[in-house]
């Protein structure tokens, strides 16, 4: 009976070392693959449970997005000025077996392997520019990116490179001095240009509003002339009408009017005789 027990125990433990020989899992977000004897078998396994000889061994590789970061290395522009980079590049899985085969599916060494060509792209695309337009250039990461030899290197090892950010370029104290100076003296300009504008739209203005004033002057100097010989012309009507009924009053209007024209001014003389017309009302006055 304790025979019968060991070995049924001993059939469970087997059983149990075959099936963990036998099945294997594999998570969403890896990849695996199988060898046996150091030789790729099969194809690439998804996630989920699956079978295997117990001969073979599991590779798992990590399908998710990998960044790795670099910070302070030191690049020349084409006018021989040291930049400090802080950049960072980003890769995912695109073929296992590749990957496998390139350096045995571990991450670190296919960092290794894709950082030299990195730095090669980035060193061709900062000594192609000036330091002022490599600090400036939001196209840079692109340019660098997407260069040829990069996309090649990527593909051999079974990555898919996605990106390479320049996070932070900067620049010496003596060259970064004079980048502020250069950009004070722009805002300078700027401002200077945008003083003269707006002097130029201010005499503009000024002189608009000077026409205007002429005109709304001329305009009101007519409307008064029109105004003021409409009066004048209503007034001799009155005046011719006032005179057709009573010609002795008219006589004696214009006799007032000669009287005052005469003697307008201080010391003014006038010598005339009692027959004249200037008398004429006077003696009329005098014998009432």
């Amino acid at each position: 009976m304790r025979a019968s027990r060991w070995v049924l125990a001993s059939g469970v433990i087997l059983a149990a070392l075959l099936l963990s020989r036998t099945v294997f899992f594999v998570d969403e977000a890896e990849a695996a693959l199988l060898t046996r004897m150091g030789t790729v078998q099969g194809g690439i396994y998804d996630a989920g449970a699956h079978l295997k000889s117990p001969l073979d061994e599991v590779h798992r590789i990590d399908r998710r997005l990998i960044t790795r970061s670099y910070l302070g290395e030191s690049f020349l522009t084409r006018d021989q000025k040291p930049l400090r980079v802080d950049y960072s590049i980003r890769w995912r899985l695109a073929d296992a077996s590749r990957l496998y085969a390139a350096d045995g599916g571990d991450e670190d060494a296919t960092a290794a392997r894709l950082i030299e060509p990195v730095r090669e792209a980035i060193k061709a695309a900062l000594g192609a520019g000036t330091l002022a337009a490599d600090a400036a250039d939001p196209k840079l990461t692109d340019a660098i990116a997407g260069t040829a030899p990069l996309k090649a290197v990527a593909a051999q090892l079974g990555v898919e490179l996605l990106d390479v950010q320049l996070q932070r370029i900067d620049l010496p104290e003596d060259d970064l001095n004079a980048v502020y100076q250069r950009m004070q003296q722009s805002l300078l300009n700027q401002a200077q240009q945008l003083h003269t504008q707006g002097s130029g739209d201010a005499d503009r203005v000024r002189s608009e509003a000077e026409h205007r004033r002429a005109d709304i002057l001329a305009d009101a100097t007519r409307e008064a002339q029109r105004i003021r010989g409409d009066a004048d012309a209503a007034a001799s009507a009155i005046y011719a009408r006032a005179y057709a009924s009573n010609p002795e009053f008219a006589a004696f209007t214009r006799s007032m009017q000669a009287y005052r024209d005469s003697l307008g001014k201080e010391g003014d003389v006038l010598v005339i005789t009692p027959e004249g017309e200037f008398f004429k009302y006077l003696h009329s006055a005098s014998g009432r």
